[in-house]
């Protein structure tokens, strides 16, 4: 659960960072509207020029369709875990397309704020743990998974399952996260604390994740592990 994290620096410029960046299209691009003209000169032969150029209405919307589109392809999926290796793959090329649009200093985006589903890991354990695993899954069956970013630095996560599909109980992680550029950051989480029933207690130790957000908007984040494990974060209505 530890490296499902999203992390910010306490202080930002303001919202205006989270706008969402404008691509300039090649002329391959499916947006672009070529015009052909002849350009005419006394004694001179004709010469055909092209000029090829973005339309804004075609581009207006386009991060919106991406993010409709991965999360169409990874809800009701266990987080990924029943997804094939083309599905997965087609997850993580749109990921890439998204990445295209993400804001210049993700970490200092206002919109990280909040709460998250975590709705996608490319490597199920990563979010959960051992709880996540291929055993961990036919004991523990995952009811939530979620992520609230508090500021100024706060990240709390927490699984919440239903063990043997009769005992409910929950895992929850709290840290303390710093920026170190502006896309990375690390958090540091305290021990795990387990509740099972009226049974609650802490164990383990510490632990540190390092992520680096690769999109955000009102609707959804992306992350990238240390590790390369891919992350989607969907915002809690």
């Amino acid at each position: 659960m530890a490296s499902s994290s999203l992390a910010l620096l306490s202080s930002f410029r303001g919202p205006e960072l989270c706008k969402t960046k404008s691509l300039i299209s090649h002329s391959k691009h499916p947006s672009d509207v070529s015009f052909s003209f002849q350009c005419r000169k006394s004694r001179i032969p004709p010469i055909l020029c092209s000029v090829s150029v973005s339309d804004p209405q075609v581009l207006t919307g386009r991060p919106d369709d991406l993010v409709a589109s991965i999360l169409s392809k990874v809800t009701e999926t266990d987080r990924g875990v029943l997804l094939t290796k083309e599905q997965e793959e087609e997850v993580t090329r749109v990921a890439q397309e998204l990445q295209k649009y993400c804001v210049a200093e993700p970490v200092r985006c206002p919109l990280i704020f909040g709460e998250w589903d975590v709705v996608y890991c490319s490597n199920p354990t990563s979010p959960g743990g051992g709880y996540r695993s291929a055993f961990g899954r036919l004991v523990f069956r995952t009811k939530e998974m979620i992520q609230a970013v508090e500021a100024p630095d706060t990240v709390k996560n927490k699984v919440s399952f239903s063990a043997l599909g009769f005992l409910d109980g929950e895992v929850s992680l709290k840290g303390r996260l710093k920026a170190l550029d502006d896309s990375w950051i690390q958090v540091i989480f305290e021990a795990p604390q387990l509740k099972v029933g009226s049974l609650e207690f802490q164990y383990g130790g510490e632990s540190e994740v390092k992520l680096k957000i690769t999109y955000i908007d009102e609707k959804i984040r992306l992350g990238k592990g240390s590790r390369g494990s891919l992350f989607v974060f969907q915002r809690r209505k």
